[in-house]
């Protein structure tokens, strides 16, 4: 088959992943919210209408995610970077042990059956949406980020968690800042570096590590499916600064209330898939 006769008999598969690029990018700009939690479940749903195993989508998902977050997130990173939002001397300290958590995760997703993944991204998935529809604008719960040893066990998880789940660090590092009276701004900033932290050596961990699995979709070499990256990335890129556009706009409250309803039945759905 050649590339136009797979091209035309795929144009539902590449119109689904071109709009799934098109909604991350401008939810990251219009809500600041990760693209990772917005394309792993959307993949995950997406390769099993192939005929792909929810265990094989949900590993060749959480892979995928990670990849077009890398270029994404050195976009941002720019961008939040010009505006002073991004604090160096926190990653300075944390890049060590977010590294060592991703190491760990990403290599262990290299090894375990996707219905663990699954069920972790239900869990996060969840958790994040009852904080954003309950805790958003809450008055921190402590007053300074930790000792060293605290802090020393908040980037490893961060590292560990979101590289097993392919989203990049944002969906766990903003609420977890925040609860220590870390100035918002900066939290989504530095998010957005801790993102590259994570995605790029994850990325690569499941790429050359992973096996491909037997009924994974065409185009996925390790756990990477590399249409999905090729049709997500340029997109998630040019739509995010008209997400950033949107927000000044309109009601982001509102919105991220409405995402929040989304994402909480999204990560109910895949913990039922699981359990049920």
């Amino acid at each position: 088959m050649n590339i136009i006769e797979f091209i035309t008999n795929n144009i539902p598969t590449f119109l689904t992943l071109v709009t799934t690029g098109i909604f991350a990018g401008i939810l990251a700009g219009l809500l600041g919210v990760g693209g990772g939690i917005v394309i792993v479940p959307v993949l995950f749903f997406l390769f099993q209408s192939f005929g792909v195993s929810p265990e094989s989508a949900m590993l060749v998902a959480t892979a995928t995610s990670l990849a077009t977050i890398v270029p994404t997130s050195v976009s941002s990173i720019r961008s939040h970077h010009q505006k002073g939002n991004v604090d160096f001397a926190l990653l300075k300290r944390w890049a060590p042990f977010i590294l060592i958590g991703v190491l760990a995760g990403s290599f262990l997703v290299t090894r375990v059956e996707g219905t663990l993944l699954t069920l972790l991204f239900g869990v996060i998935a969840t958790l994040s949406a009852l904080n954003m529809l309950f805790r958003t604008g809450k008055s921190a719960l402590f007053q300074q980020l930790p000792n060293t040893a605290g802090q020393t066990v908040m980037g490893t998880s961060i590292g560990f968690f979101s590289s097993m789940v392919g989203i990049g660090g944002g969906t766990i590092s903003v609420p977890l800042l925040t609860l220590y009276n870390y100035p918002a701004h900066k939290a989504v900033g530095t998010a957005a570096a801790i993102g590259l932290i994570i995605s790029l050596p994850g990325a690569l961990t499941m790429l050359v590590m992973g096996s491909t699995p037997s009924d994974a979709p065409a185009g996925t070499f390790g756990l990477v499916n590399l249409i999905g990256f090729i049709c997500i990335v340029p997109l998630t890129v040019l739509f995010a600064p008209l997400g950033a556009a949107l927000a000044a706009k309109l009601d982001a409250a509102k919105l991220k209330k409405i995402f929040a309803l989304v994402l909480l039945l999204t990560g109910i759905r895949m913990l039922a898939q699981v359990v049920l």
